[in-house]
């Protein structure tokens, strides 16, 4: 625990704190507590470096979908380094372990992909279909068939072109975006966005008419892509109301817009169906995966593209020459490995058909406990996938200011009892392993419930909060 640098002895909490720079994560706060270390894992629960065990209700970020501490997985990655630790894609190039595991996932993917290019992150995944979509307008003769639609509150990442497309303010007000070009029209969060006594269809509806008007008014010959998650992840878990995703493809297939589905988190049996796509009916064009490919024992993405998008690419290839894109870890022999055993877990073990056993449980349970809840505006979520919605006023919808800091708040209650969560604004948000039983949720649950009751009597002793919501003063400007 104690490492000497420098005529130094540092802890790991002081070395962390003098040598790390921690993706989103408060500078401020961390210098002054430092980091949890995280030792150990088994299934569902990791331990920290003081010997605490936690249940792990993120199962990572959304990622570690077979659990931790799989030996199978540390077999199978140590096997494939002793052949061959690392071999590129470029110039033709290729190892078993990539070329096995794309067939794969093209077997699990819907029938009309068609082929996989390898990355290493859902942000780069992301970023290559950009890439994709405007090499393939080229290749047709539009080139100024460009711009890219998402949604407010969407995320896809944080490099450059991943994070303009991302919906979320704090992922563009000090880093100069979005990128000209990156459009962004209304979450699809029902509960928020949509008028008093307006139906999830006739939301949908709505929807659906604020996208094709933000098509024509920007000219569909300059729209090349729309792309959404099934279910948004880090904008607080909204799943797509009724009718929704219906709509939205057939208006893309109106103006000749490519459909993007981002199943970095849905992919892989998190929704209780193989991908989100399979889940809501999606025909997308191209699909990102990423987190649940290697259940993230070893970093790996890739962007899959359909027939149709493949056709144009390998037409268009004796007059353009090589395809100018990759990465010198695309398909990276122990990454590959990985996912070919990943996806053997999960068939063998029919996790998908568990997550959708045990994820009904789930949200059954959290309705049980928490939809009667003062502080719970909303309870949602498919498979295991949940969001827990905390607001100031339940009867008026309202959220609490930011300055109430309910986020770090109710994460570090959470820790406190022992469980690791991730709090989206004021959503408490669930995608625990796949491995998880009923009985790991029945324990997670209990614990959640004493932390919000904890976190109801801290907000009402300072004068935050109260039942009946008569003092509230409170800003109506969430940006959903």
């Amino acid at each position: 625990d104690v490492y000497k640098r420098q005529g130094r002895n540092l802890s790991l909490e002081e070395m962390d704190k003098q040598s790390l720079l921690h993706p989103y994560t408060s500078i401020t706060d961390h210098l002054e507590h430092g980091p949890i270390v995280i030792e150990k894992g088994h299934a569902a629960r990791v331990t920290d470096t003081t010997g605490r065990d936690y249940i792990d209700a993120m199962g990572g970020l959304w990622c570690v979908n077979i659990g931790h501490g799989r030996q199978e997985m540390v077999d199978a990655i140590t096997e494939q380094a002793s052949k061959l630790a690392y071999y590129h894609l470029f110039f033709s190039m290729a190892n078993e372990p990539a070329i096995r595991l794309a067939d794969e996932v093209l077997r699990i993917a819907p029938d009309h992909m068609s082929k996989v290019f390898f990355c290493n992150s859902g942000s780069e995944a992301n970023d290559t279909q950009v890439k994709i979509s405007w090499y393939y307008n080229n290749l047709r003769g539009l080139p100024q068939k460009k711009k890219i639609i998402s949604r407010h509150n969407g995320y896809h990442g944080v490099t450059a072109v991943a994070a303009s497309m991302t919906g979320l303010p704090a992922n563009h007000k000090s880093f100069n975006l979005p990128l000209d070009g990156f459009l962004h029209v209304t979450s699809p969060h029902h509960y928020f966005n949509a008028e008093p006594g307006e139906t999830e269809e006739e939301f949908s509806e709505r929807l659906a008419k604020e996208l094709e008007q933000t098509i024509e008014k920007e000219d569909p010959s300059t729209i090349a892509a729309f792309i959404a998650e099934p279910v948004m992840g880090a904008g607080g878990v909204i799943t797509p109301p009724k009718g929704y995703f219906s709509r939205v493809q057939a208006i893309l297939k109106k103006h000749d817009i490519l459909f993007i589905a981002d199943e970095v988190i849905c992919g892989f049996g998190r929704l209780g169906t193989m991908f989100g796509s399979d889940m809501y009916e999606l025909e997308p064009d191209m699909m990102s995966i990423a987190k649940g490919l290697t259940s993230a024992y070893v970093p790996m993405s890739a962007a899959i593209i359909s027939e149709k998008v493949w056709e144009v690419l390998r037409d268009g290839s004796p007059e353009t020459g090589p395809f100018a894109h990759g990465y010198t870890y695309a398909g990276h022999p122990l990454a590959a490995a990985a996912g070919l055993k990943t996806i053997e877990i999960m068939l063998r073990e029919k996790l998908v058909d568990n997550a959708q056993k045990v994820g009904n449980y789930l949200q059954t349970r959290l309705k049980e406990t928490f939809s009667d809840n003062p502080l719970v505006g909303e309870v949602r979520g498919v498979g295991m996938m949940a969001g827990v919605e905390l607001v100031a006023d339940k009867a008026k919808k309202i959220p609490f200011d930011p300055s109430a800091k309910i986020g770090p708040r109710i994460t570090q209650l959470l820790l406190e009892e022992g469980v690791i969560h991730r709090a989206i604004l004021n959503t408490l948000a669930y995608a625990p392993p796949l491995v998880m039983t009923e009985s790991d949720v029945d324990e997670m649950i209990e614990r959640d419930e004493r932390a919000v009751r904890k976190l109801s009597d801290e907000l009402a002793r300072e004068g935050l909060w109260t039942v009946s919501y008569t003092h509230l003063t409170l800003p109506t400007n969430r940006e959903v």
